[in-house]
Formats: structure tokens, C-alpha cells, sequence
């Protein structure tokens, strides 16, 4: 069998598998047993990719996904997240369009620890969007910012989906949540310069309203007790990790026993919050498990099939320069983004795009930067970006999907701008690391 025939059976297989309406990490493993009875030799080839695969669970990198999950359960159950949100509102006082400020900042250190766009575009949109329509706010102000937010969560550490990335690509993983540090406050002050200038060209979009007043020590206190402690934690992490004092296991480790004792500071830790919190983690957890091990065995299948070989010899042979390489990979990530979530995709992709990526001479970890740029912009472009319709539902009622799309554009471009930046200036990347 051609390496396309063997390629276009197992992708064919897998489509129409979850075209039936087969949850993803099932359909790559009834894919991957039928293939593995095709290429490996029937029931004996079975057993050797199965137990390949299983072997692929026990890698120690694995380890920051159910810690750095379970900080992001706790922070959201015990309303710790809560607090912050209010207290960064109370100390922002007057500046227009401040709601949209608290947005961008509570909310990326909110889906940075829990790990999900999607869950907490659903959150912010039914927290935010009801209460700056009461305050007069425009649909740009208060839809564009939630959209943005996913984009800084995916590669400002802790980040489980980069973590995910990176073992499921074999490459460093501590490298790779370094390496999102310095791009992520880039995409963050550009976020914050979007909000200013619509603020400006429209002083409307978003109107001033009066807040209760507060003394410099007031402002101090609320920042010393509801903000700093969050955020703290987060610093802390990506402190430890660049300067080799931990291994990304052990910060999550670290990450999630702070947030643990923070809620019982806080006196917010219940056994009914510890339940729920563990019951998530897990859930999301056993998920990700099970893709790992259904882009192993898809992986080792597309090696032993000559799948994988067959297409970087056929995507090399074109002579293209590799920027034009790269902006087909881009543009192909951005096209999946539009009908599958950022895990499936990375199921699909990973194992194909990063052998051409190193074919190509591009850096592991700065092309792993890329791809989760690409995956978060994907999840946000018109017309079938999943997280434009998570907003849909979430939105007050009469809001129009031309609204959530006009209201996504600003942050979408912000995001492009970063990813020019990072392939004009790749030490931008990788300058972290390589301390």
C-alpha cells in the first residue's frame, strides 16, 4: 500500500468515526486497532501498539496536567477568582472602558489556571457581558475582550494545553511554558492598547460611571489581600521553572498546593469545594489521558505505515521556502479550528507537522509556540470558530452572530501581529529559554 493510501485509510477511518458522533479520543483508538490489524500484522499487532501506548502514560511529563488542572478547580469553586475579579474592578476606579480592562487581566489569569477557552469563555460571557450591557457598554466592548482572553490563557504559563503540546511532540515542556512568557505580555499589552484606542476613536463604547471612593490605603490593602496572593502564584511558578528550581512537575505541584492553602486562608475550602474541584480535574484529566495515548499509538502506526515518511518526502519535494511551508501549516490549523476543538486537532496535526517542522529546521519550541498560537486564533475566526458560538449562548438575548464576529476581529489581529513578530524575531521565543 502507497504511504498516501495508508494515510488517507487511517484519516478516513478516523473522520467517519466521528462523524457518527464517536467521541475523539474513542474514534483514534478504534481507528488506530483497525489499522494496527492492517499494518502490524492482526491480533499480534494489536497487543504491541497497545502496549506501546500504554506505555506512553507513564511518562513523568504528564504529571503538570492533572495538577495544573486541579489549581484552576479550586480557584474557580472557592471564588477566589471571584474576589480577584471584584477587587481588580474596585481598583481601576473610573478609567473608561475599566470592565473591559478587568476582563482581559482576571479573566487570562482565570482560563490560564483552569486550562479551558472554552469553559471559561462560558463563564466570563454570562459573568461580564449582562453586567457591562447594564452599564451602557457597547457589544465590541464587552464580547472582544472574553474572545481575546483564550489567546493569552493558551501560552502564558501554567498552561495544561501546553503542556499537552508538548509531550505529545516530544519536546521540552518546562522550554515551552518558558518560551510563551514573553509573547504572552506582548499579546497582553496589545490587548490593553486595543481597549484604549476603541476607548478613544468612541468614548461612548464604553461610559465612566461613578464608584464609591477609596483612600490609597484601602486600594493597598485590597491589592495586597485579593490580587497579589492570585497572581502571586502564577509569578512564583514561572520564577521557579526559569531559574531550574523546579521541574514543570514539581511547579505544578507547588501551583496547586498554594492555591490550596490561599482558600484556606481565605476560609473558602470546603469538603463540598475539594469534592467538586477533584471531580473536574479528573474528568478533564481521563480525557487528555486518553488522547495521549491515541496520538502515540496514531503516531507509531503513521511511522510503521510509512505514512508519515511518505508525506514530508512529498511536502519537501516542492522546493518551497520553509516560511511558505509554515504558512500552510497555518493556515490548515486555522481551517480545522473552524470544526474541531484544539485537542483533536492537536491529535491530528502533531504527529504529521512537527517531523516537517524539523525537516523544515525550525526550532521545536518555537514552532510549538506557533502552533498554540495558531490553535487559539483558529477557535475565534468567523464563521465556525467554536468559541464565537459558545459566546452565542451565552450572550443576552438579540445579540447577533455579526456582533460576536465584528467583536472578535480586533483581538484576532492582535494575535496575528504576535505571531509575525515571533517569525520575524523568533529569540522573542526562545531568548527564555535559552537562560
Amino acid at each position: 500500500m502507497e504511504w498516501y493510501e495508508a494515510l488517507g485509510l487511517l484519516l478516513g477511518a478516523i473522520m467517519f468515526l466521528m462523524a457518527l458522533g464517536m467521541p475523539v479520543a474513542l474514534a483514534f483508538l478504534a481507528a488506530n486497532i483497525f489499522g494496527a490489524w492492517i499494518f502490524m500484522g492482526g491480533e499480534r499487532g494489536i497487543g504491541q501498539l497497545l502496549n506501546n501506548g500504554l506505555g506512553s502514560l507513564t511518562t513523568y511529563a504528564l504529571v503538570p496536567i492533572p495538577l495544573f488542572l486541579l489549581m484552576g478547580e479550586i480557584f474557580f469553586h472557592t471564588g477566589l477568582g471571584g474576589r480577584m475579579f471584584t477587587a481588580i474592578d474596585k481598583l481601576l476606579g473610573r478609567l473608561p472602558g475599566r470592565l473591559s480592562y478587568v476582563t482581559v487581566l482576571g479573566g487570562t489569569a482565570f482560563s490560564t489556571l483552569s486550562g479551558s477557552s472554552m469553559g471559561s469563555t462560558a463563564l466570563l460571557g454570562s459573568l461580564m457581558v449582562p453586567e457591562m450591557k447594564a452599564r451602557g457598554y457597547k457589544t465590541h466592548m464587552s464580547i472582544g475582550p472574553i474572545l481575546g482572553t483564550g489567546g493569552l490563557a493558551i501560552i502564558i504559563p501554567p498552561s495544561a494545553l501546553a503542556v499537552l503540546l508538548a509531550t505529545l511532540a516530544q519536546i521540552d515542556v518546562a522550554a515551552l511554558l518558558i518560551a510563551g512568557v514573553i509573547p504572552g505580555l506582548i499579546l497582553a499589552a496589545f490587548y490593553i492598547g486595543t481597549i484604549w484606542l476603541q476607548t478613544k476613536i468612541d468614548p461612548d463604547a464604553a461610559p465612566a460611571y461613578d464608584v464609591e471612593p477609596m483612600s490609597i490605603v484601602t486600594k493597598l490593602t485590597l491589592l495586597m489581600t485579593e490580587v497579589v496572593p492570585m497572581v502571586g502564584v502564577m509569578v512564583v511558578i514561572i520564577v521557579l521553572m526559569i531559574n531550574g528550581i523546579v521541574t514543570p512537575s514539581e511547579a505544578a505541584a507547588f501551583g496547586a498546593f498554594g492555591v490550596l492553602i490561599l482558600a484556606a486562608v481565605f476560609r473558602c475550602l470546603t469538603w463540598e469545594t475539594m469534592k467538586k474541584s477533584v471531580v473536574g480535574a479528573l474528568r478533564v484529566t481521563l480525557m487528555a489521558y486518553l488522547i495521549v495515548f491515541g496520538s502515540a499509538t496514531f503516531s507509531q502506526l503513521l511511522a510503521f505505515s510509512g505514512a508519515s515518511r511518505g508525506l514530508v518526502n512529498w511536502a519537501t519535494s516542492f522546493d518551497l521556502a520553509p516560511l511558505v511551508m509554515l504558512l500552510v501549516m497555518f493556515g490548515v490549523l486555522l481551517l480545522l479550528g473552524m470544526f474541531m476543538e484544539q485537542i483533536s486537532i492537536m491529535l491530528l496535526t502533531v504527529p504529521i507537522f512537527f517531523p516537517l517542522a524539523q525537516t523544515l529546521g525550525f526550532d521545536p519550541i518555537w514552532f510549538g509556540l506557533i502552533m498554540l498560537l495558531a490553535l487559539e486564533i483558529s477557535f475565534t475566526t468567523p464563521p465556525f470558530g467554536l468559541l464565537l458560538f459558545v459566546m452565542k449562548g451565552v450572550a443576552p438575548r438579540g445579540t447577533t452572530m455579526r456582533e460576536i464576529y465584528l467583536s472578535a476581529f480586533p483581538f484576532i489581529g492582535c494575535s496575528l501581529l504576535v505571531v509575525a513578530l515571533l517569525v520575524a524575531f523568533p529569540q522573542i521565543a526562545l531568548w527564555l529559554p535559552g537562560l
